[in-house]
């Protein structure tokens, strides 16, 4: 790729990010969100979905010791969503801010209302299905080299990587995709928290650890093999965080393995390009929840189903099909500016719905400042002989390769074919003197004959 094509492209993505910015709401008048909760078409099931989601995060605020962050959290959230300048970010975001409220959250879960952890239950599992403990035979050779490579999809990209997706998804594709992602991404994520509180399982490092020897709530966490990467930089990091996690026993499922997952069928769904790209990033990083004894099998595969059943159910009908790769505003703005409109190739229905190419300047012979030009559909059918080709002729004047040529060629090798617009608008034509379901070109006479009988 020359540098020409590099400096275009780095132009066209400074200019959709500066459409995007500027297209933001910047109002501060909550009247403007009420309005669009009101003009919102509200069923009995979206009700009482909502309704089940403040009950959830009433439930988890309530167990929250401070009396203060009781009070800010609820006010800040409830501000946020009624100013429309934050509105646009926090409401599609909702779920996500519902998953971490409960991951952070059940650290206060009184211990009686906990289950027992299971200690043995995944390592039993995954031999009887997978005839052996995959994640053990994967931790007994480590080096450094492969510790830092399972490090960077785990301890990092895990944690950017949801970012750089919804930030590509805002920039290039259509609003609906954006909260799709939200939606999607942040009830995966609560789904699994729940499945960890209600399903305690010990992971890998455990076994190592403590054996089969029974678990508590009152145990600390371990950073499992990333404890080597904190001797690589000298650092307590890792430690200290995976010491004092929220979920100690979270193991099934990996929510590590259903975040890629889902980053990945989001980016091969509305970026087909890069699909090969982002499937290698989930298949290192399912590796390395068990190389650094974080995860079993069973727990990267439970993360993963997770995610495809997720991914599916909740996809709108509107990012379906070609909606999947339909541009955002602020793109096709960005690529209008930069004169690469004219890059991408029509659809075959667009390319041959006449009706609607006609409508838009398709029409032949007629002069642009002639009063007497039809100008409006209520002008009444336009004749098929008045309708521009989809693919304009390159030699006009009837030389080789020209209109008398081809119209000569065609009539020799075979009869008119009717178009799909034509087909859809069969009666239409019928009443012009043509039919689409005969072989030529209707007499005058029969023209007549037909609308007579009509």
């Amino acid at each position: 790729m020359s540098v020409q094509y590099i400096a275009r492209d780095v132009r066209l993505i400074l200019l959709t990010i500066r459409n995007a910015v500027t297209s933001l709401d910047t109002s501060l008048d909550p009247n403007v969100t009420i309005a669009k909760f009101k003009a919102y078409k509200w069923t009995p099931l979206k009700i009482a979905f909502v309704v089940c989601n403040i009950l959830q995060a009433a439930f988890w605020v309530i167990l929250i010791p401070s009396t203060m962050l009781k009070i800010l959290i609820p006010t800040a959230y409830i501000t946020a969503v009624l100013l429309p300048i934050t509105s646009q970010f926090f409401l599609p975001a909702s779920p996500i801010f519902l998953w971490l409220l409960t991951y952070f959250t059940s650290r206060v879960l009184p211990v009686e209302w906990r289950p027992r952890i299971s200690v043995t239950l995944l390592a039993t599992l995954e031999s009887v299905l997978f005839g052996a403990n995959i994640s053990d035979i994967l931790t007994r050779f480590t080096h450094p080299i492969l510790d830092i490579i399972a490090w960077l999809p785990y301890g990092v990209v895990h944690f950017v990587g949801p970012f750089v997706v919804a930030i590509f998804i805002w920039l290039f594709r259509q609003s609906t995709a954006l909260k799709y992602w939200g939606f999607a991404f942040g009830y995966l994520n609560l789904l699994g928290v729940i499945t960890q509180i209600l399903l305690p399982c010990a992971p890998p490092w455990y076994e190592i650890i403590y054996g089969s020897m029974p678990a508590n709530y009152g145990m600390l966490g371990s950073p499992g093999g990333l404890a080597r990467i904190d001797k690589i930089f000298g650092t307590k990091g890792y430690t200290g965080t995976f010491s004092t996690s929220p979920i100690i026993f979270g193991a099934f499922p990996s929510l590590h393995a259903g975040c890629s997952t889902m980053e990945a069928l989001f980016i091969g769904h509305f970026f087909p390009k890069f699909t090969f790209a982002a499937w290698i990033y989930v298949g290192t990083l399912w590796w390395a929840t068990m190389y650094l004894t974080h995860h079993y099998l069973i727990d990267v595969v439970g993360g993963a189903c997770l995610a495809v059943i997720v991914f599916f159910l909740t996809m709108p009908s509107a990012v379906k099909g070609s909606g999947s790769t339909e541009r955002s505003v602020a793109f096709m703005d960005a690529r209008q500016a930069m004169g690469l409109t004219g890059g991408s190739r029509s659809s075959k229905y667009e390319q041959f719905d006449l009706e609607r190419r006609a409508n838009h300047s398709g029409i032949r012979g007629l002069s642009a400042d002639s009063s007497s030009s039809r100008n409006s559909l209520d002008a009444g059918p336009l004749p098929l002989s008045s309708i521009r080709s989809p693919n304009p002729d390159p030699n006009p004047t009837g030389g080789p390769g020209g209109i008398a040529s081809f119209q000569s060629q065609q009539s020799r090798s075979h009869k008119h074919t009717a178009s799909i617009a034509s087909l859809i608008h069969a009666n239409d034509r019928v009443e012009e003197g043509w039919s689409p379901v005969v072989s030529d070109f209707a007499s005058s006479a029969a023209a007549e004959k037909i609308r007579g009988a009509r």
